[in-house]
């Protein structure tokens, strides 16, 4: 059942604000009012956010993408508490709307797409640009109201420029995928032009984000998937080889392909049963890099192997804002645009769920915003 609109609450005394909007804001959102499956989303009206600091934003959102730690904070298995009714969504572009006295860096009006995570700005995580490791991080979606509405409120710092040319749907794209790969390809793994990258499960938005990111930097990719189509796929959008898991021993295949030598980089958001032979796909000083344990968090590991061939393992849960900043010149510099599925609107959120629940997409799903 849809909530009553509510009317706007005051403002703080002393909180100016800089506006390009005006007049009342009906603010739909799709909510969740307790844990559990696709029928806890409701699509409804919620109070609109409010500036409670000088160097915070309210931006009009246009566009949110989804991702699978959304499903986890509706199934209420993140470990991430939040007070209920509570706006799921990580990932956002749009349009700002007002901003706090003290902000420099916006202005009413700025297209922007949205850094999903802050810091307690104290610790020695935060004071090095590694806020993704701050014990007391905040993240969209998780701990705070996300981007599945009309309007969020963030720091002004989360906001970033939306690279030239792409629309609010591509944009709300970068941030959670792009940016984590981002971290564990460049940062991490510190990929080169020419080596090779195996790429496990593609399809996904770390998949299709990696995919191509590493085309993009010259890399060799070799994608794998359960799916022929979603491989023909990825061999359109530049991976040089494909395997199909299902039919294939990956490792064995990957050595094939690289003439025995074994790949430079691994790209596993897996794990379960196929970890073992991701470590075994990798060339002497290979690298693996994962952000995810979908098939499973407890997998049989080949520590001989990890030692012998000096192996390097890297994991990440999120890019930082340098990170960001380098995604966003990537794409300007390219002109390269995000990899998309499906675009739903918003008020069919619960099918936009579904649709990466059941492993059907390429590329990341997005909702977009009514009006």
């Amino acid at each position: 059942m849809a909530l009553e609109p509510q009317a706007p609450r005051p403002r703080p005394e002393g909180l100016a604000l800089s506006s390009g909007l005006s007049g009342e804001r009906d603010v739909k959102a799709v909510r969740i009012h307790e844990h559990g499956d696709l029928d806890t989303l409701r699509y409804e009206d919620c109070p609109e956010p409010e500036l409670t600091g000088p160097d915070d934003a309210i931006v009009k959102l246009q566009a949110a993408s989804i991702n699978r730690r959304d499903i986890g904070n509706r199934c209420g298995t993140t470990g991430s508490p939040a007070a209920l009714p509570h706006i799921l969504g990580a990932d956002g572009a749009g349009v700002v709307a007002e901003v706090g006295r003290q902000v420099r860096n916006l202005k009413p009006g700025d297209r922007v797409c949205l850094y999903p995570l802050r810091g307690c700005g104290r610790c020695e995580f935060c004071a090095t640009d590694r806020e993704f490791l701050c014990g007391a991080r905040r993240v969209l979606g998780d701990h705070e109201n996300g981007t599945y509405a009309g309007y969020v409120k963030v720091p002004a710092a989360n906001c970033f420029p939306i690279p030239a040319g792409l629309t609010f749907a591509e944009a709300a794209a970068l941030p959670s995928a792009y940016v984590t790969v981002w971290e564990m390809l460049m940062t991490h793994a510190e990929l080169k032009p020419g080596e090779h990258v195996l790429i496990v499960g593609v399809s996904g938005g770390v998949g299709s984000a990696a995919l191509q990111l590493a085309v993009g930097l010259g890399a060799r990719v070799i994608a794998t998937s359960a799916s022929d189509e979603k491989l023909a796929r990825a061999k359109e959008l530049g991976a040089e080889q494909a395997i199909n898991y299902k039919n294939s021993d990956v490792a064995q295949e990957a050595r094939r392909l690289t003439g025995k030598r074994g790949v430079d980089v691994v790209v596993d958001s897996a794990g379960g049963e196929g970890w073992v032979r991701s470590l075994a796909a990798l060339a002497r000083g290979g690298r693996l890099v994962t952000c995810g344990a979908m098939a499973g968090a407890h997998p049989r590991t080949d520590v001989t192997r990890i030692f012998w061939n000096n192996l390097k393992i890297f994991g990440s849960t999120q890019g930082s804002r340098q990170a960001m900043g380098s995604v966003i010149r990537f794409m300007e510099n390219t002109r390269a645009k995000p990899i998309l599925d499906r675009i739903f609107p918003l008020k069919d959120a619960a099918a936009a769920q579904r649709r990466l629940e059941e492993g059907k997409q390429f590329g990341k799903i997005v909702l977009e915003m009514d009006g």
